[in-house]
């Protein structure tokens, strides 16, 4: 007994944030939660003929 109140309130804070917030600064909740920006950016590259030992891995692998 004595939840309902405190249920009410949860719903009532999470329906004002759901819908009355305008503004969110999303820099200070990548801060809050300590998320860094990647050093480098690891894209796959199709073109590319060699390995990480340099030689040809369609030779090398059949």
């Amino acid at each position: 007994m004595g939840r309902g109140r405190a249920k009410a309130k949860q719903q009532k804070v999470a329906r004002d944030l759901k819908y009355n917030s305008q503004f969110t600064d999303l820099d200070a909740l990548q801060r809050e939660l300590g998320a860094a920006a990647p050093a480098t950016t690891d894209t796959f590259d199709p073109d590319a003929d060699s390995g990480e030992d340099g030689e040809d891995w369609t030779s090398s692998h059949r």
